[in-house]
C-alpha cells in the first residue's frame, strides 16, 4: 500500500486515505429568504462527485456561523435548522460512499459582504444583499473595501457563542469532523495578525492577546464537539509580509497552543490577510510551512498548494512532510483524481458498483 492510500486515524474516526478535499466556496446558495445559506442541488452534486471519485475526506466549504459571517451573500451557513436538514442529505451520501464528511465553520470578518468571484468579487451593499462588515479594528482589507466596524468585547463573546451553536448544528447535520477557519484574512486570522489587529485591549497587541479570540473559539467549540470526533484548525502560516505580519515562527508557536487545547490537525495554508503582496507560487509551494509545523511540534498537519500529481502527493506523505494532502483546484478539474492516483501508484481505492465497468 502506498503512503497516500493508507487509512488515517484521528480520535475514533478513520479516514480511508490521505487524499482530502479542502473547503472551496461555491457561492451558490440563496442570498435571502427561508433557504438562505442552505445547500442545494448544486452542492449535493458537487460534493457527491468527489465522494464517488474516491476522496477520503471532504471538508465542506466555509460555512458561516451567522448571516453577517458569510464571505458573500451566496455562501453557505449553519445558523438555523433549515440549513441543518439540507446538509443531512449531503452527509448521508458521503458516508454511504465511505467518505468522512467534515465542515469548515467560518466568519468572514472584514472580508465579508462581497460579490461572487465571477461577478468581480467587489464589496456589495444592501442593494445587493450586502451588509456592514465587522473586524478586530477599523482597518479595511484593501482600497475600495469598506472600513469594518470594530467589534466590541460583547460582540466578540457573541461570535464565540455563534461558533458553538454552529458546531452543535454541524454535529446534528451528520458531520464527523469540524474545522475552525483561522486563515485567509477572515475574522479569526485578522485577529491573529498585527497587520490587521490594531487593538489596545485584551484582544490586541501582544501575541497572547492577538491569539486570545482564536483560542476562546477553540476552547468553546472543543467543549461541545464530542471527544471521539476530531477538530481541525485552518491557518495561514504567513501573511507574506517582510514585517508587521503573522509569521511562520508565530504559526509554529500557535500550533503548540492549539495542540494543547485539543486541536487534532492543522490545515496549513498561507496568505489572504494582506492585499497586494507577492506570493512565490509553484508546485507544492506551501508544503514547507506544513512540514515545519510537523517537524517542530506534535501537531499532525495537512498540506496544500499546487499539489497536482500522484507521485508528488505520495512523496509529501511518504517523506513525512504532512499526514495528508488537500487538493483544491485539481479536484475541481478532476473529481476522480483519487481513483486515477491509486491506479498510477499501483494501489486500490473504493469504486462505486455503478462505476466498476470503468476500472
Amino acid at each position: 500500500m502506498s503512503a497516500l492510500f493508507e487509512p488515517y486515524n484521528l480520535r475514533e474516526v478513520t479516514i480511508p486515505n490521505r487524499v482530502w478535499m479542502p473547503p472551496m466556496c461555491q457561492y451558490s446558495a440563496a442570498p435571502e429568504g427561508p433557504l438562505a445559506g442552505a445547500p442545494n442541488d448544486w452542492h449535493f452534486a458537487h460534493y457527491g462527485a468527489r465522494a464517488t471519485g474516491g476522496t477520503g475526506l471532504i471538508i465542506v466549504e466555509a460555512t458561516a456561523v451567522s448571516p453577517e459571517g458569510r464571505i458573500s451573500p451566496y455562501d453557505l451557513g449553519i445558523w438555523n435548522d433549515t440549513q441543518v436538514e439540507a446538509f443531512r442529505r449531503i452527509t448521508r451520501f458521503l458516508v454511504a460512499q465511505g467518505v468522512v464528511p467534515a465542515i469548515q465553520l467560518a466568519h468572514g470578518g472584514r472580508k465579508s459582504s462581497t460579490e461572487r468571484p465571477w461577478k468581480g468579487g467587489e464589496p456589495v451593499g444592501p442593494e445587493a444583499h450586502g451588509w456592514q462588515p465587522l473586524g478586530p479594528s477599523p482597518v479595511a482589507f484593501a482600497d475600495g473595501h469598506p472600513v469594518p466596524d470594530e467589534l466590541t468585547v460583547d460582540q466578540i463573546r457573541e461570535i464565540v457563542g455563534q461558533f458553538v451553536a454552529a458546531a452543535r448544528r454541524a454535529l446534528d447535520a451528520g458531520f464527523e469532523i469540524a474545522e475552525i477557519h483561522g486563515a485567509h484574512g477572515y475574522l479569526i486570522n485578522s485577529f491573529l495578525s498585527p497587520h490587521s489587529n490594531h487593538r489596545t485591549d485584551a484582544y490586541g497587541g501582544s501575541y497572547e492577546n492577538r491569539t486570545r479570540f482564536a483560542l476562546e473559539v477553540v476552547d468553546a467549540v472543543r467543549e461541545v464537539w464530542p471527544d471521539d470526533k476530531p477538530l481541525f484548525f485552518r491557518i495561514s502560516a504567513t501573511d507574506w509580509l517582510e514585517e508587521g505580519g503573522w509569521t511562520p515562527d508565530d504559526t509554529v508557536r500557535f500550533a503548540g497552543d492549539l495542540h494543547a487545547r485539543g486541536i487534532d490537525l492543522l490545515d496549513v495554508s498561507t496568505g489572504g490577510n494582506a492585499s497586494g503582496v507577492r506570493i512565490p507560487t509553484g508546485p507544492g509551494y506551501q508544503v514547507p510551512f506544513a512540514a515545519r509545523v510537523k517537524a517542530e511540534t506534535p501537531m499532525p498537519v495537512a498540506a496544500v498548494g499546487m499539489i497536482t500529481d500522484a507521485e508528488q502527493a505520495e512523496k509529501i506523505v511518504a517523506n513525512g512532510e504532512a499526514d495528508a494532502v488537500l487538493l483544491g483546484r485539481e479536484l475541481l478539474r478532476n473529481p476522480s483524481w483519487a481513483r486515477h492516483a491509486a491506479r498510477e501508484l499501483g494501489d486500490e481505492v473504493r469504486v462505486p458498483d455503478q462505476y466498476l465497468r470503468s476500472v
